[in-house]
């Protein structure tokens, strides 16, 4: 879609101010609760795009409406994570993201609804109410970055942005029926990105179609100096050795609903008649993600959100006594699951549980990462269903935090393991709901995926 309407405004066939006018009046319209703010220097930008291409300098990104989720920082905006602690935290500097849309000359329309924090997976926890499934409006879109997803799935945008820490990209892609990925740790800095759990944060793009989702991901995967974990990328060669794997024993737990796993089954099957080998392999510890992933990610949310406290940063609610003070500007701004995972984490670090638990997880993070390297020698890609469920009913699992972490099942080894995966839409259930099949590739094998994802959506 974006090679198409980039050829149109080279040819002059195609106004900047038309297109992005359109989808600005689209965004506006929202009735699904995708935005928190539509910006108010679109015209400035569209100034600065039709600049860029009257120089002769138009990248496929020039004049393309774009949306960033609410926690990626753009300079004079706000960006508060849908949080009432950051209600009024305005971005000082532009994240290494926006620059280089910026460069590209892309608009950014506006901010998109999350999960408070970008902690959930439905974003129903969002301080600003939850986002709706474009395909069912009593369905949730995903989370955490499920404004992000509905806005691409419902046309809102061409593009947009969100992180994915342990499937908040992936997941609501696979919800709305988008194309999403969590690229290799370090290739998209984070410089600018509200922190959550520092070593799995990922920023990523969401997008109609993989195409779109490569170009996108080529634009903004550069080495950022301010980011200490920033790498530079290693483009690889796409040299398929046409052998994909599939972890052992995945639906022998049970919790997949059938049409999902027939849907999987289903692409497997013709995967393998694109001439791909595919081999059930045994990873062992592939199934400990997931318990790996709420131990670690916690831990580093109540790290990361000490620092907001109402004196460094976010509003106060109290003068009173310093400790009055901290007890309601957090008991009060913090929502309830940020408050949950800061308790969950500041007890897994605390003295005599730090070794229990902390120190084993990171013991079995680096197992897990090795197991997947080791596959990756052998193996192009990493098969799995993106979500267990197709989209729940909104409320539907509120108040049950352990069946909403079991939405992470499939997508936290990845972040888990610092590798890349692609989440691509593979069909939909007899009622509707779009299903996502997700493949898992080697570190900086972004390119690999983008291949057999292509292929994905020409069988689906």
């Amino acid at each position: 879609m974006i090679a198409e309407l980039h050829k149109k405004i080279i040819s002059g066939d195609l106004k900047i101010a038309d297109l992005v006018g359109e989808y600005v009046a689209r965004a506006k319209a929202d009735t699904l609760n995708c935005f928190r703010e539509i910006f108010s220097d679109i015209d400035e930008q569209v100034a600065h795009a039709e600049a860029i291409l009257k120089a002769g300098k138009a990248t496929p990104l020039t004049g393309i409406p774009v949306a960033l989720k609410d926690n990626i920082m753009m300079a004079g905006h706000i960006a508060g994570a849908c949080s009432h602690m950051l209600d009024h935290h305005s971005a000082a500097y532009d994240s290494t993201v926006v620059r280089e849309l910026k460069k590209a000359g892309a608009v950014i329309i506006g901010r998109t609804n999350m999960d408070d924090g970008a902690m959930g997976s439905s974003t129903e926890n969002s301080a600003y109410g939850v986002t709706k499934n474009p395909h069912d409006q009593h369905r949730v879109a995903g989370g955490s970055s499920g404004g992000s997803a509905a806005a691409v799935a419902a046309h809102l945008v061409v593009a947009a942005f969100g992180s994915d820490t342990g499937g908040s990209i992936r997941q609501p892609s696979a919800f709305s029926g988008v194309v999403g990925m969590v690229p290799t740790y370090g290739t998209v800095s984070r410089h600018g990105l509200i922190a959550m759990a520092s070593s799995l944060d990922v920023i990523g793009p969401l997008a109609q179609s993989v195409e779109d989702e490569e170009l996108l991901y080529d634009m903004i995967a550069v080495q950022e100096p301010l980011d200490s974990t920033s790498v530079a990328r290693e483009k690889k060669d796409v040299a398929l050795k046409k052998r994909l794997a599939v972890p052992k024993g995945i639906f022998a737990n049970g919790g997949v609903d059938k049409e999902i796993q027939n849907n999987f089954e289903t692409m497997v099957a013709r995967l393998a008649d694109e001439g791909f080998a595919i081999d059930e392999i045994e990873l062992p510890h592939f199934s400990d993600a997931l318990a790996v992933y709420y131990i670690i990610q916690p831990a580093e949310v109540s790290s990361n959100l000490s620092r907001l406290d109402g004196v460094r940063y976010g509003d106060r609610m109290s003068d009173a006594s310093v400790l009055d003070m901290y007890k309601e500007t957090r008991g009060q701004l913090f929502g309830k699951e940020v408050r949950r995972r800061i308790l969950l984490g500041t007890y897994v670090l605390s003295h005599g549980y730090y070794d229990a638990y902390y120190n084993k997880a990171v013991a079995l993070r680096a197992l897990i990462r090795a197991e997947l390297e080791a596959a990756f020698n052998t193996y192009d890609a990493i098969l799995t269903p993106t979500t267990p469920t197709p989209a729940f009913a909104i409320g539907e699992k509120a108040n049950d935090p352990v069946a909403m972490y079991l939405s992470d099942l499939f997508t936290v080894p990845a972040n888990i393991a610092q590798v890349p995966a692609l989440s691509v839409p593979s069909g939909a259930t007899a009622s509707g709901l779009p299903i996502g099949f997700q493949l898992f590739g080697p570190r900086f094998g972004e390119s690999v995926l983008f291949a057999i994802g292509k292929i994905v959506e020409n069988i689906r």
